[in-house]
């Protein structure tokens, strides 16, 4: 069983469900799709939010671990993504040398503001946390506890891990930052960091098209025909 969490943001909750659409459509293997929604983590992620803090997911994403009883291997992914491959693919990258493993990125955003007004901020690492594999088993650090007090920038950029060397490679085909990266179309992954399909001022974006045919699909009823 291949084990995605995927954030949630209800501002995006479009982006959410088209995103699962995008998985369930594509992959050929089975799969568990669980959002990280605030409401059903009372109790477990008690921080305030912070003012930098541009979505509900930004700190629920490190519970992956957690949700999976430090066992076996999870994904972590942003709702304002779109998957246009196989998701088994990118399950067959795991490596057990690795705690985690990410498209490492070399993202330096210039503008300071993104989607709905949300800050943009810049740090090293930038976008890494925004797909994970997680090897549960050696992210026990990660526990609610340290969730709740850790800073941002140790979360972000995976100060939690005793070295980087525990953070493997994924191809950059996984994480595909729309309108930073040079376009391709051969992504298996899409994210639409600086705003997706959804919101009018990114209705034209790259890979648009394909957002908007998903959520055709998605939402398409055909008549059953005796």
């Amino acid at each position: 069983m291949i084990r995605v969490f995927i954030g949630y943001d209800p501002r995006e909750a479009v982006a959410f469900s088209v995103l699962a659409y995008s998985i369930q459509a594509r992959v050929s293997e089975p799969v568990s799709i669980t959002p990280l929604m605030l409401s059903q983590l009372k109790g477990v992620l008690t921080r305030e939010r912070h003012p930098l803090q541009s979505t509900d997911f930004s700190f629920s994403r490190f519970l992956t671990p957690y949700l999976s009883d430090y066992s076996g291997w999870s994904v972590f992914m942003d709702c304002d993504m779109l998957v246009l491959d196989d998701l088994a693919r990118l399950w067959k990258l795991r490596d057990e040398r690795y705690a985690v493993m990410v498209v490492k990125h070399d993202h330096v955003p210039k503008e300071s503001v993104k989607f709905l007004g949300e800050p943009q901020t810049r740090y090293e690492k930038k976008n890494w946390s925004s797909v994970m594999l997680f090897n549960n088993a050696k992210c026990r650090a990660l526990t609610p506890e340290y969730v709740n007090m850790a800073s941002g920038l140790e979360l972000h950029q995976f100060k939690w891990l005793e070295s980087d060397d525990l953070i493997g490679a994924l191809p950059d085909k996984w994480n595909h930052l729309v309108g930073y990266n040079p376009p391709r179309r051969d992504a298996s992954l899409v994210h639409y960091t600086q705003g997706g399909p959804y919101f009018p001022d990114y209705k034209d974006c790259e890979y648009a098209e394909e957002w908007r045919a998903d959520r055709g699909s998605m939402l398409h009823t055909a008549r059953r025909t005796a």
